[in-house]
């Protein structure tokens, strides 16, 4: 089934704040539409109205047909105890809810409840068109593919990360919705998971709006840029892909500028003029009333009276030229990160060693491997998920036990690390003494000072650090990063969750970094644009380097 989904005055926020108001869109068969923004503009709660599942301040929603399918894909799949991956893979597709609405209407049925023909005919269509005949089949056939080489009946929460995020892509190969509305779909993929679902977003005949901060992916997918721009306070959709809405940016914040500039200089010499002729008037009527007095001289008293009144007259005059000015509204600046990491004495020439290493977790074996990390080498770690990347950084770290090897860690280490599941801010405590925990000599003003650079204002410190949504744990992280003197810095997926402008940052604050590196990311344009000196490839728990 073909459906458009169109929004008309769309409003909401939080509390006090507004997000955006007076939003349309119209998300048609085959558009692919990047939803594009600083992390607090509003994606996820627009995604959320669009689905249905929040109601906007403002504005209404309208599906055509009324019964097509809206698939909202959240960005931290949700892994519930007890459910296992097939029943996992049937609730992401919709198939569950579908399930249940048809064994509604059977029942109905049976009980020759009024209209109960049509409710089935209704739920069954729904099951059909939703994929729910063979879902089964294809779950195996999918999870084969991607080499999720586990039982689908097992729970889901028994899944390593690698194998989550593979069953969370086997969710969406799987779905059949007639509008898609994924919120960070590429959280966690590999190249080769990022290849399929580009592939698969591409060749979707149903609407799709897509929130990602992969910016190769947006370039590759997206066919419109919907921009939530918090700075300026407005909603810009362009059309064209997302390199397109790159130039148009910065082409149209150019010209913001240029036309504020010109209106601010205009209104400054107008107004300069204006205190100029006020001035010659005032002292024109103090020489009149001074020589009022003594002057006998009706022509001089007649000349200085209408050349007073004259002044007046052009000071009014420019007065009005002022007032009719279009105003034009200075742009406002940007949320600027200007991350830095912060330096500390380095530490002995070798900073990590792996020797003959060994880890085996069930049928998984890394290594044999030897490896020598040495000062201020910047090293990328890429494979596949479950490659056992992240095992090879927590064994060079120590802090994952060998079944076979050595591992030492180097002198004078002081460790700075973004891991991939951001583990410090995942407790029950508030953020402001999770962080502190961390840096126990640094004051709690300087922490709220700190964290405030990195958009974690006052309501956010003395939140439970679980309560933050993804991008903000991410930027509590990054801000420890800045909080304290590190050598070796080890990011994990560091990009996952943060918006473009903290990555563009984030790269820079690389750029300037001086100490040990150990990088893991997807992220391709990350790849190319931080400067690394080796690269660690890791293939089904062997690690080679790559020249």
């Amino acid at each position: 089934m073909t459906a458009t989904l169109v929004a008309k005055n769309l409003a909401a926020g939080h509390g006090d704040r507004s997000l955006f108001t007076g939003l349309d869109l119209v998300v048609a068969p085959g558009d692919v539409i990047g939803l594009v923004g600083a992390n607090g503009a509003g994606k996820s709660t627009l995604l959320r109205m669009l689905a249905g599942l929040t109601n906007p301040e403002e504005g209404e929603l309208r599906l055509s047909p009324p019964t097509a399918t809206v698939g909202h894909l959240p960005q931290e799949p949700e892994r519930r105890p007890g459910e296992s991956v097939r029943e996992f893979l049937a609730r992401r597709t919709g198939v569950t809810d579908a399930q249940r609405a048809m064994d509604e209407a059977t029942q109905a049925l049976v009980d020759g409840a009024p209209g109960a023909d049509d409710a089935y005919a209704t739920a069954l269509e729904r099951w059909l068109g939703l994929g729910g005949a063979d879902l089964d089949d294809r779950a195996e056939e999918t999870a084969d593919a991607l080499g999720l080489t586990v039982d689908l009946d097992q729970p889901m929460t028994s899944l390593s990360g690698g194998q989550a995020a593979r069953a969370g892509l086997a969710s969406l190969l799987l779905s059949r919705y007639d509008v898609f509305l994924l919120d960070e779909p590429t959280n966690d993929l590999d190249l080769d998971g990022l290849e399929r679902l580009e592939r698969f977003v591409t060749g979707l005949r149903a609407g799709t709006v897509v929130v990602s901060h992969d910016r190769e992916f947006l370039t590759r997918t997206v066919t419109k840029v919907l921009e939530l721009d918090l700075a300026q306070r407005q909603i810009n959709l362009y059309g064209g892909g997302y390199e397109a809405y790159l130039e148009e940016r910065e082409v149209a914040r150019r010209h913001a500028r240029d036309e504020y500039e010109e209106y601010a200089d205009k209104r400054a010499s107008l107004q300069d003029r204006a205190q100029t002729q006020r001035a010659w008037m005032d002292k024109g009527v103090k020489n009149a009333r001074r020589k009022a007095g003594n002057d006998n001289d009706k022509i001089g008293r007649k000349f200085r009276s209408e050349a007073s009144e004259k002044q007046a007259a052009k000071a009014r005059q420019t007065q009005r030229m002022i007032e009719r000015l279009d105003v034009v509204e200075e742009p406002r600046k940007e949320w600027d990160l200007r991350m830095e990491i912060a330096s500390a004495p380095r530490s002995g020439a070798v900073v990590a060693t792996l020797r003959d290493a060994e880890v085996r977790r069930g049928d998984f074996v890394l290594g044999p491997v030897s490896v020598q990390i040495d000062w201020a080498d910047r090293v990328a770690v890429t494979g596949a998920n479950g490659a056992g990347k992240s095992t090879l950084l927590g064994a060079l770290l120590g802090r994952v036990p060998l079944d076979a090897g050595h591992a030492a860690l180097g002198s004078g280490v002081l460790l700075g690390e973004v891991d991939q599941a951001r583990k410090l801010f995942h407790g029950s405590e508030m953020l402001l003494d999770a962080f502190r925990a961390a840096v126990p000599d640094v004051e709690p003003a300087e922490i709220r000072t700190l964290l405030a650079k990195f958009a974690l204002k006052a309501d956010h410190v003395v939140r439970p650090a679980s309560t933050l949504s993804p991008g903000e744990r991410t930027r509590a992280a990054l801000a420890l990063l800045q909080g304290r003197g590190v050598n070796l810095l080890v990011l994990d997926e560091p990009t996952n969750h943060l918006d473009l402008p903290a990555i563009e940052q984030l790269e820079s604050a690389l750029d300037a970094y001086e100490g040990t590196l150990l990088l893991i990311t997807h992220d391709r344009r990350m790849l190319n644009a931080v400067k690394v000196t080796r690269r660690l490839e890791v293939t089904n728990g062997k690690v080679v380097e790559r020249t």
